[in-house]
């Protein structure tokens, strides 16, 4: 399990100019995300985001903070613009972490087998429905900073994002790839203090603003 450490920001054409001069291009693709909850969100109103991506399926969970080490990043400029979280894609453990939170939708009918792999009829088996379908094109760059990526994303909902994203193993140096994030964030010139909004963000704002104004509540979002 890695936990994904990630600034967003926004990108125009002299971020791209700078990218290609300063990193090295390692493809383009692009990909269709659908993201599954309960109709009464009990995933996403946890900060737990579970997605479907190129037939794998990956669970987004909230690191929680702990010890003077978390506390002290937390209040560094470099860990208020960035997200950490963790990020699990075996399957069964996805969905045991996904019945742990909606055991009253699921009872205790669980059996030794657990749920059912081969198709997407564990979904129905605990009332998840899909509540956002998009696609992405994805241009990505690595720097000579080591673990560095950075990613360019416009999605078919009319939203282009930037990102620099760092993994680290779970309990591993959080800070020292906050460090990397900060020093990358300078090469490509970024200013400001404030987070930049991600897809899924912009995406409920638009398209579901009911569920959107329920994360915003509980500042989720």
């Amino acid at each position: 399990m890695s936990v994904e450490v990630e600034r967003k920001f926004v990108f125009n054409a002299d971020t791209l100019k700078t990218l290609e001069e300063i990193g090295v291009c390692v493809g383009q693709r692009q990909f269709r995300d659908q993201y599954f909850d309960t109709p009464k969100f009990d995933l996403t109103l946890r900060d737990m985001w579970l997605r479907k991506r190129k037939g794998c399926w990956e669970l987004k969970c909230p690191t929680t903070a702990n010890g003077t080490e978390e506390s002290s990043e937390e209040q560094s400029e470099a860990a208020a613009l960035c997200s950490r979280y963790k990020e699990i894609t075996d399957l069964p453990e996805i969905q045991r972490r996904v019945k742990e939170v909606i055991k009253d939708i699921c009872g205790d009918t669980e059996t030794e087998a657990g749920l059912p792999q081969e198709d997407e009829s564990w979904l129905n088996e605990i009332n998840l429905v899909c509540f956002a379908d998009f696609t992405t094109v994805r241009q990505s760059f690595t720097l000579q900073e080591k673990g560095v990526q950075i990613d360019l994303d416009q999605a078919d909902f009319g939203y282009h994002v930037g990102e620099i994203e760092v993994l680290v193993p779970e309990g591993g140096d959080v800070q020292s790839a906050l460090k990397k994030i900060e020093r990358t964030a300078g090469k490509l010139g970024l200013t400001g203090d404030q987070r930049v909004d991600g897809k899924m963000h912009v995406y409920l704002q638009r398209n579901h603003p009911e569920h959107y104004a329920k994360l915003l509540s509980i500042h989720v979002l």
